[in-house]
C-alpha cells in the first residue's frame, strides 16, 4: 500500500470520528445521548449489511439473525450463566460470526442469488424469532432482563456519554476495516462477484470463498451491534432482537446514504433516524399526543426519494455535486 495513512483515505475516517467523539460536549439531555448512542448502534449493523451487499451484492433481508444473536448472547450470558458482559462480548460477535458463516455455507453452496438469498435470511431470521419466543431459556415472550448494576467493569456506565463513546469506537474501527476491505485483494473480489459473479469464477475467483469471509464479517458486525443494544437498554426479546425493524434499518440506512460507500450508512442512519425523531417530536407537538408509525411514513418517503432522485444514495449525490468527493466507494 502507497502513501502515508492519511492519504490513503483513512484522513476523512479520522475527521468524522473526532468529529463526532466531541459532539456529546454539546448535549446534557440524557434523551439526546440515548438518541445518539442509538444512531451509532444502527450504523454499526448498517455498516455489517452494507458489506455484504453493498461490496458484495448479497443482498439480506434478514440481518436481524446476526443482531439478535449478538444481543441474547451477551444477555444470557450474564443472566443464565454469570460471564462478565465484556467477557461475553467477544462471544456475542463470534456467534453471530458463526451464525453468518453457516447461513451462507447452506445457502451460497445451493447457489442462491438475489431474492432467493434475500428470502432465505429473512426466513431465518424470522425463524430465530420463533424459537427464542417459544424458549424457555431464552426466556420466552417475556424476554430477559439484564440486572441493573451501574459500574465501567459491568459494561454499564452512569455518563451515558461512556456508552456512546464506546458504540463509536466499534464504529470507527468498521469504518477502517470496510476502508481497507475496499482497497485490499479480498475487496476486488468482492466486487468482482458483485459485478458478475460468473465471469468472477472463469477469472479464477473462489465466489464461495469470498461470500463465506464476507457473510461471516457481516454477522460479527451486526452481531456486535446487537451486543451494545442488549446493554444500552438492557433487556432484549424475541421481537427486539429478531424482529424486522433492524433488518429493515440496517438495509435502508446504506440505500439511503450510499450503498457500497464507507460513509454511507453512517450518514443514512443519521438522516434516517434523525429525520424520523425530527417528525415524532413535530406531531407530538401539533397533535398533543404520539402518532404512531409515522416515523415509518418518512422511512417509505425517504426511500421513494432517493431511488428517484439519487440513486446512489446521499454519498452519490454528494460526488455528483462535488466531484472531488470520494465517499469511499467500491
Amino acid at each position: 500500500m502507497k502513501g502515508g495513512f492519511l492519504t490513503n483515505g483513512y484522513g476523512p475516517i479520522l475527521i468524522v470520528v473526532a468529529a463526532l467523539a466531541v459532539l456529546p460536549f454539546g448535549f446534557s439531555a440524557n434523551t439526546t445521548l440515548n438518541f445518539l448512542g442509538f444512531v451509532l448502534i444502527v450504523t454499526l449493523a448498517a455498516q455489517g449489511w452494507n458489506l455484504l451487499a453493498g461490496y458484495g451484492g448479497q443482498f439480506s433481508f434478514g440481518h436481524a439473525a446476526f443482531f439478535g444473536m449478538g444481543a441474547y448472547a451477551i444477555a444470557l450470558a450474564q443472566v443464565r450463566f454469570g460471564l462478565n458482559p465484556w467477557l461475553a462480548l467477544p462471544l456475542a460477535i463470534s456467534l453471530g460470526a458463526l451464525t453468518g458463516t453457516i447461513l451462507g455455507y447452506l445457502s451460497f453452496r445451493a447457489r442462491l442469488r438475489g431474492s432467493y438469498f434475500a428470502l432465505v435470511t429473512l426466513a431465518f431470521a424470522e425463524v430465530f424469532r420463533i424459537l427464542a419466543n417459544a424458549s424457555a431459556f431464552t426466556g420466552g415472550a417475556a424476554g430477559v432482563l439484564i440486572p441493573l448494576r451501574i459500574e465501567a467493569a459491568n459494561f454499564q456506565f452512569a455518563d451515558k456519554r461512556s456508552f456512546y463513546w464506546l458504540a463509536l469506537s466499534f464504529v470507527a474501527f468498521v469504518l477502517l476495516l470496510t476502508h481497507w476491505i475496499a482497497r485490499s485483494r479480498f475487496g476486488a473480489y468482492l466486487v468482482a462477484v458483485r459485478e458478475n459473479e460468473d465471469a468472477a469464477r472463469a477469472l479464477g475467483v473462489d465466489a464461495l470463498a469470498v461470500k463465506l469471509k464476507a457473510i461471516t464479517l457481516s454477522g460479527g458486525i451486526t452481531a456486535a451491534a446487537g451486543s451494545l443494544y442488549a446493554q444500552k437498554f438492557l433487556y432484549i426479546d424475541a421481537n427486539l432482537a429478531f424482529g424486522p425493524w433492524i433488518s429493515v434499518e440496517a438495509l435502508l440506512a446504506p440505500i439511503i446514504g450510499g450503498i457500497g460507500t464507507v460513509f454511507g450508512p453512517l450518514a443514512g442512519a443519521v438522516l434516517l433516524l434523525g429525520l424520523g425523531e425530527i417528525t415524532k417530536t413535530f406531531f407530538t407537538w401539533l397533535l398533543g399526543g404520539a402518532l404512531p408509525g409515522i416515523d415509518l411514513v418518512v422511512f417509505g418517503v425517504l426511500l421513494i426519494l432517493c431511488v428517484a432522485f439519487a440513486p446512489r444514495g446521499v454519498i452519490g449525490l454528494l460526488r455528483r455535486l462535488a466531484p472531488s468527493f470520494r465517499g469511499g466507494r467500491a
